[in-house]
């Protein structure tokens, strides 16, 4: 389960896409950048990879409520 996710605007007009993101997983900090396509490029390490698919299924999720959600 992430904890303290947190997400910002990469640009002062917050009508670009493009977004910075961060949370802890297992009492790791993670970082990185969610681009309008989707992908994510993660800022800190990675996760491990059988954490990874999950993990980022979830920001997806996120990005949907904190993003996409507020906009309408």
């Amino acid at each position: 389960m992430l904890l303290h996710f947190q997400v910002q605007s990469l640009y002062e007009d917050k009508r670009l896409p493009g977004w910075r993101f961060s949370f802890y997983f297992n009492r790791c900090k993670y970082e990185g950048t969610y681009h309008p396509d989707g992908s994510i490029q993660w800022m800190s390490l990675a996760p491990k990879e059988q954490d990874q698919a999950i993990l980022e299924k979830q920001i997806h999720d996120l990005m949907l409520y904190h993003i996409y959600d507020t906009q309408r």
